[in-house]
């Protein structure tokens, strides 16, 4: 059965027929015939009984070729043989034959097409085989053609050729070899000509060309000599890029960058770059607070050097401060231009780049972008570092015992510091605020408390003579107002100012601008210096001789050549203070003339040494306010406190008085009276006595308070001749409406000065305390109205006139005409003090209003002394009066005469009748109850009973009743 299996894979162009009958005899003696497999393939045999007869055959007949068939079935054979047993055991052998040819003849059948096919392969495999013979037979025949065309001296030229190539490649490895071991002394000069690009291109290049020999034994340890020197460069650039700090320098800066991109370490660098100028700040400011520090100790201990920084700081002295914090401000600024122009140069050169190669785009885009954010970030992260450099400087030092103009410096350059910052950074500078905030109020109550002190001390030792000043004296003549002209906002420092003032082109320029390439803004302080002098005072009071002799001409002289220019154009308003629309005429003036006395000094301010001093002060608090707007409130609040402490010391000295209320003239008004208690409750420290005098919690409050001021002892206010100090009392009053008048010129400075939460503060202060100035005319006069005219006298007199006459008199009474006496001595009195201070319109006016009234009020007074009075003592009464009042207008142009109407209805109201005189009562309150009382007891008998006598003082109690 193997030979079987065999066959089916052999190859050959014979039939399956054709195949069986090359079989051996053996096996064609098995091998049916083909009538007989016919036979067989014609009986139509079931496959699955085929199958079972195949399934029949012994295991043994599927064993190896070696297998003997025939020897294996006659050892089978029984010793004794049975014929029929034999023959059915032969066909028993047959059908398993046939079923198994059958089967092969069937897989031959089946699988005869790719017998075929592969037989196709093997005949091509065949016919290459043939051409491959051939080839190589040509081939060998031709090797040995060239074998014998060729000769050895031919093959060792060819030899010699290649080994001539290999030794000129080596020549120049050598050569290469050569260069490489001589790089390190160009690489040495490249760096001592701050050469770094060309150095790390040349050390790059090197390391390139090493590593293409680096199958050379010497190679290697240049290799590693040239990552060394790489090393070495990239140190020496690190120092290169710390010089930018502070010096920065655009050539350089370009190198030093060009390095870092070609060892592809841009963003390294700038991680540096941001260590470095953190360094540069620390190592700039401590040398020079130690210089200063090692200057001023005067020794050579180094014990400084050992010291932090902000301890180092509290050895300042107070003569170096200044020069100390311009020198830390000037080298803080170098630092901080360098870090603006490295960021321009970044700006500049991404603006260059800006369309590069789009293979190259993503390494550069990234590189620019983290530098862009880096140094963005980094402007906050420095100027931070400046300002608490300068904060620990600050605060270091106590700078309350500092003069004004050295803290005004300081707070100048501070000021100007913060200005850079905002450039800078567009920071507010809230470290640096907060820090001079603190210094500014402890030194500022330091220095208002010694200046309200000194001010205590002026007004007490003030004689309260006039300051001669030009007439047209203003305080933005003032040193201390000058700032004011530079109409700037306030939160420009002044060298800021200083520098945009040259032109209008330049205003627009920002310090980073202005000083790009030289200069210094903290170099302006020195030359901020004011060079010219001031000239507002007027030698002896007066302009020119010219003026001096106009003094003394006479007012009745009706040509105008006595009258000053200015009179002419302008006057002040009597009853406003302000200027009229319109020209004035001559006759007006003329009909000026004797009211306002001195005429000729009409434009000059009357003012004194103390005014003078105080409006210097504000001036001073200003210019302080102005650089620092942080503590304007603080400033302000105080600013009022030097107004109230004047005008509290001008009432104290002059106006006090207590028989203001029984005058009944509303002398002090209740806004006027608020004011001064205001004044007195929260600035006048008011001497305690006994225990209480130390109470816990008080001492703070004493501090904000000044003692109230004594006036000087060479002020003599009781004497007649000088109609009681008038001379001083027009000073020190008109001096005080002067101060009034510019604060009010300062307001609107002020109130831009002023935080939005605090400006009600300052609209009260003016409202009630500034606007009051002048309302201290009227109590401070009337003293002096009070005393100048002999009222008692006049009273006197009055009392021996009899007034129950029966004729109606033509000739008024003597008391009048002594009046009039004591009116015209108190005009020449006037004009007496006139030709020593001048007498202003407002004031003349007042005190003829005061005068006036207090006649009128004597004359009803006098006229309710009457016991009897008849109608024709009445008309008596009124003829009198008429001429008082006929005289008394050719000596003021005061219109109308004060109280006229007072005198006039209490004469008319002896003719009332009995209702219409219960009715006067209850409509007149202004008369005391006296002089009601008095008006019906003298009408009682002519028209009046007594009935109706007890009626009217019934009704005169009952408005007395509710005063009780």
């Amino acid at each position: 059965m193997q030979k079987i299996k065999s066959l089916m894979t052999r190859q050959g162009l014979k039939s399956p027929q054709e195949s069986m009958a090359d079989l051996s005899p053996v096996e064609n003696f098995r091998i049916p015939s083909k009538e007989e497999l016919r036979e067989l393939r014609e009986q139509p045999i079931d496959p699955q009984a085929e199958q079972e007869i195949i399934d029949s055959i012994e295991e043994v007949y599927f064993s190896n070729d070696a297998f003997d068939m025939v020897q294996h079935e006659l050892e089978k054979l029984p010793p004794e043989l049975n014929l029929q047993e034999l023959e059915e055991y032969r066909d028993k052998l047959k059908r398993q034959q046939a079923a198994v040819s059958k089967k092969v003849a069937d897989l031959i059948l089946e699988k005869q097409p790719a017998y075929v096919k592969e037989l196709e392969r093997v005949t091509a495999l065949q016919t290459n085989l043939q051409l491959a013979a051939v080839i190589c037979t040509n081939a060998r025949r031709q090797l040995g053609v060239a074998k014998e065309g060729f000769t050895g001296a031919s093959l060792g030229l060819l030899a010699n050729q290649r080994r001539r190539h290999l030794l000129t490649g080596l020549l120049k490895s050598l050569r290469t070899i050569k260069t490489l071991q001589r790089t390190d002394v160009r690489l040495s000069e490249m760096l001592e000509e701050e050469d770094y690009p060309g150095a790390i291109q040349l050390c790059l290049e090197c390391q390139k060309a090493a590593s293409t020999f680096k199958h050379y034994s010497c190679i290697s340890e240049l290799n590693s000599k040239l990552q060394d020197t790489l090393e070495q460069i990239e140190e020496q650039l690190d120092v290169a890029l710390s010089k930018t700090c502070k010096h920065f320098d655009v050539a350089h800066y370009t190198k030093v960058q060009l390095a870092y991109t070609l060892l592809g370490k841009t963003q390294t660098a700038m991680d540096q770059l941001h260590m470095h100028f953190t360094q540069a700040i620390h190592n700039t400011v401590f040398q020079v607070v130690l210089g200063y520090v090692e200057l001023c100790a005067g020794n050579a201990d180094t014990k400084f050097q050992k010291m932090q920084y902000k301890d180092l700081c509290t050895h300042i002295t107070l003569d170096s401060y200044i020069p100390c914090l311009t020198d830390l401000c000037k080298a803080l600024w170098e630092v901080m231009l360098s870090y603006h122009r490295t960021m321009q140069w970044h700006e500049e050169h991404d603006n260059m780049e800006t369309s590069p190669a789009a293979d190259s785009l993503s390494d550069s885009v990234v590189d620019r972008s983290y530098v862009k954010k880096k140094l963005e970030h980094g402007l906050t992260r420095i100027w931070q570092d400046v300002q608490l450099k300068v904060k620990a400087y600050i605060l270091g030092t106590d700078m309350s015992n500092f003069k004004y103009d050295d803290f005004i410096v300081v707070l100048d350059v501070i000021s100007r510091l913060m200005q850079v910052g905002e450039e800078f950074c567009g920071s507010k500078s809230e470290v640096l605020q907060e820090s001079i905030k603190w210094q500014s109020v402890n030194y500022f109550k330091h220095y208002h408390r010694a200046r309200l002190e000194e001010l205590r001390m002026f007004l007490e030792n003030e004689t309260w003579e006039l300051c001669p000043v030009k007439s047209n004296f203003n305080i933005a003549q003032l040193h201390e107002f000058k700032f004011m002209g530079q109409c700037r906002s306030p939160s420009v420092s002044p060298s800021r100012q200083a520098a945009s003032s040259t032109g209008l082109a330049q205003e627009e320029l920002s310090l980073f601008q202005l000083y790009l390439l030289e200069g210094n803004p903290f170099e302006m302080h020195i030359e901020h210096k004011e060079e010219e002098t001031e000239d507002v005072l007027a030698s002896n009071g007066y302009e020119s001789d010219e003026l001096e002799k106009c003094v003394y001409q006479d007012y009745d002289n009706d040509s105008d050549s006595d009258v000053p220019e200015e009179l002419k154009q302008d006057y002040v308003d009597e009853q406003t203070g302000d200027a009229p629309l319109k020209s004035v005429s001559r006759e007006t003036i003329r009909s000026k003339k004797k009211s306002d006395y001195n005429l000729n000094k009409a434009n000059a301010p009357i003012l004194t040494n103390t005014t003078l001093n105080v409006i210097r002060l504000v001036g001073k608090y200003m210019q302080m306010m102005n650089i620092l707007k942080p503590i304007a409130f603080d400033v302000i609040h105080c600013v009022s406190q030097l107004f109230d402490y004047y005008l509290y010391a001008v009432y104290t000295f002059f106006g006090r008085n207590d028989m203001y209320e029984s005058s009944s003239l509303g002398l002090i008004s209740s806004r006027l009276r608020t004011t001064l208690n205001r004044i007195q409750e929260s600035l006048i420290e008011v001497e305690a006595a006994g225990e209480n005098a130390g109470v816990h919690g008080a001492v703070e409050e004493r501090k904000e308070k000044v003692p109230s001021p004594h006036l000087s002892q060479l002020v003599v206010l009781t004497n007649s001749g000088t109609l009681y100090g008038l001379a001083q009392r027009v000073v020190a009053t008109e001096s005080l409406v002067f101060l009034a008048e510019q604060f009010e010129s300062l307001q609107s400075h002020l109130d831009t000065m002023m935080p939005a939460a605090k400006k009600p503060f300052l609209q009260q202060f003016y409202s009630q305390t500034v606007s009051t100035a002048s309302e201290l005319r009227k109590p401070i006069y009337w003293i002096v109205a009070a005393r100048a005219i002999d009222y008692e006298q006049m009273l006197l007199l009055m009392a021996g006139v009899k007034w129950d006459i029966r004729e109606i008199m033509s000739q008024h009474n003597v008391y009048v005409d002594v009046l009039l006496k004591e009116f015209e001595q108190f005009n020449k009195r006037l004009a007496d003090v006139s030709r020593h201070v001048r007498i202003p319109l407002p004031v003349s006016n007042v005190l003829w209003e005061h005068c006036i009234r207090l006649a009128n009020r004597t004359l009803v007074e006098g006229y309710a002394n009457v016991k009897k009075c008849s109608n024709e003592g009445r008309a008596l009464m009124q003829l009198d009066f008429q001429q008082f009042l006929m005289k008394l207008e050719k000596l003021t142009d005061l219109r109308p005469i004060p109280d006229k109407e007072f005198v006039e209805t209490y004469i008319k109201a002896y003719y009332l009748t009995e209702n219409d005189m219960e009715q006067f009562i209850k409509n007149h309150r202004e008369y005391s109850m006296k002089q009601l009382a008095n008006l019906v007891n003298v009408c009682l008998g002519s028209h009046i009973n007594k009935k109706a006598r007890q009626k009217l003082l019934a009704a005169i109690d009952d408005i007395d009743r509710p005063k009780r």
